[in-house]
């Protein structure tokens, strides 16, 4: 890819991820105050479900997509890009299809004996019809991200977040007045017309595109394939939808089960899922929501490195993972100071709960970790090492389960936010071990961990001791919080090529990349 196309689709995506992730942040405030604690519960558990039967249905597709098409693209024909696109469009709704008849028909057995809450039933049958059109859209993003054209992915995705809000806006307070079972049901009709919305804007423009594919040319060496296309998607996705679907399952479980030993710790099932609700619902989200331009790094980097990897281009594929994981600990350990000091103004400002500020603070520091992971397990994917991912997701998925059944009875929310903790941290290593090994790249310890860590505790102080001492932060804690961001960012970032962190190396391989 040309740089100028590397920096414009990454700009495009990190846009569309900020733009997406500040109206999500607070359409979930929106939602809380509406539905409260115990709703935003029942809601994680739903969307539970939600996630497994999207999982099953869209899972490993994309990444496999992007991999065959980005290849086709190198040493392939337009015809044969159409081809794979249209398999996996068929493979896609077939697999979809199952989950909805699956859904729909088992929505009681799922509520009773899973959710073990029976006003889940309504918003799981509304919900099952979406995946077909999940599934599809999956495809079609994967083709237009191998093919570096990530404006329709990102216009689609707008438009699914304005039609979901905009849906759920009309309906939420007539179906809440009805209770929670109503409330989630509204929630999810907007989920499932939004990815009709989403699907049908993507299905447009690949009719589109297809016309200018056929006129593009293409490299003279053409390769026919050792295999069919069928039997290419499932190599590649199999491994990604078998650990994805499996670790779905299994946090399925646990995301049943924490709320389930909670209410045996507190002795109260409203309880219980009031604090399940505040994690997964509202900290986490907000944890997670400056990972935009990681995210956006990832996604560009499967076609990039698979299309490297394929012409056997080693060097090539070591500098962009060595750049990437520079980037992605420099960024996150940045955001972990900012949440690690901040986290109670984040807690109060946004919810009004300094609970929710004191799951921030816990998680704060693993925010590293689980950028690293996210981005690592990207990379993997591309090198075609699908397959030591699923190892480490079950692993770790299955550990956490055993761990939560003993310890959250015991000790509560203190005992699954040390199983958090722990497992992050395990699944992460793993990640990244194989990944060095693989690549043979270095891990430059002091230069990409160690000082940044340094960089970020005497930023994160001087702005604690500005908060003190100057009389203006208490005029307001938005001001407070603003100011408070803007000089620990400001020091960060003078002190990193102060100690090193950063070289003109660095920056100029940043330019020129």
């Amino acid at each position: 890819m040309k740089k100028a196309t590397f920096i414009k689709n990454a700009f495009i995506l990190t846009a569309t991820s900020l733009l997406l992730r500040t109206i999500g942040i607070f359409f979930r405030i929106y939602m809380s105050n509406k539905v409260g604690a115990e709703g935003m519960g029942l809601y994680q558990l739903i969307f539970s479900i939600y996630v497994l039967g999207s999982t099953f249905a869209t899972s490993g597709i994309s990444t496999a997509v992007t991999r065959l098409v980005a290849d086709e693209l190198v040493c392939g024909t337009p015809k044969s890009v159409r081809h794979i696109l249209h398999r996996a469009i068929a493979l896609s709704l077939l697999i979809g299809a199952a989950s909805t008849a699956l859904i729909f028909f088992g929505a009681d057995i799922i509520s009773a004996y899973w959710i073990k809450d029976m006003r889940a039933v309504p918003a799981l049958r509304i919900l099952c019809f979406s995946l077909p059109s999940m599934g599809v859209s999956s495809c079609l993003r994967g083709y237009f991200i191998a093919r570096r054209k990530v404006g329709n992915p990102s216009r689609a995705q707008i438009l699914e977040q304005a039609v979901r809000i905009a849906v759920v806006m009309l309906l939420i307070d007539r179906f809440a007045s009805m209770g929670i079972a109503y409330a989630c049901m509204a929630v999810m009709i907007g989920d499932t017309v939004a990815e009709f919305a989403s699907c049908g804007h993507m299905a447009l423009g690949y009719f589109l595109d297809r016309r200018r594919l056929k006129k593009e040319s293409f490299p003279s060496r053409s390769l026919k394939p050792a295999y069919p296309v069928v039997r290419r998607l499932l190599s590649i996705a199999a491994p990604i939808t078998a650990g994805r679907y499996l670790n779905s399952i299994l946090r399925t479980i646990e995301n049943i089960l924490v709320p389930s030993c909670l209410a045996k710790y507190t002795s109260s099932k409203e309880t219980g899922l009031s604090q399940f609700g505040m994690l997964k619902g509202m900290a986490m989200p907000l944890i997670f929501f400056p990972a935009s331009f990681l995210n956006a790094l990832s996604t560009l980097l499967v076609p990039e490195i698979s299309s490297a990897a394929a012409l056997g281009h080693k060097g090539t594929v070591n500098r962009a993972v060595k750049h990437t994981l520079h980037i992605t600990l420099l960024a996150s350990i940045l955001i972990s100071g900012v949440f690690t000091v901040f986290a109670k103004e984040f807690g109060l400002l946004l919810y009004g709960s300094e609970e929710v500020g004191f799951y921030l603070q816990v998680l704060a520091p693993l925010t590293p970790i689980m950028y690293l992971e996210s981005v690592v397990d990207g990379i993997l994917k591309g090198l075609n090492q699908q397959v030591s991912s699923l190892k480490y997701s079950v692993a770790d998925s299955t550990i956490r389960i055993v761990l939560i059944f003993f310890l959250v009875p015991i000790r509560g929310m203190e005992g699954f936010l040390f199983i958090m903790v722990l497992s992050n941290i395990f699944t992460s290593f793993l990640n990244l071990h194989r990944l060095l090994t693989v690549t043979g790249v270095k891990l430059a310890w002091g230069q990409w961990i160690l000082k940044p860590i340094l960089a970020i505790t005497t930023a994160g102080a001087v702005a604690l001791l500005l908060g003190r001492f100057l009389p203006f932060v208490h005029l307001s804690m938005l001001v407070w919080l603003i100011a408070g961001i803007a000089c620990l960012c400001l020091i960060y970032g003078i002190l990193l090529p102060l100690l090193g962190c950063i070289t003109r190396d660095d920056l100029h391989r940043s330019v020129s990349r």
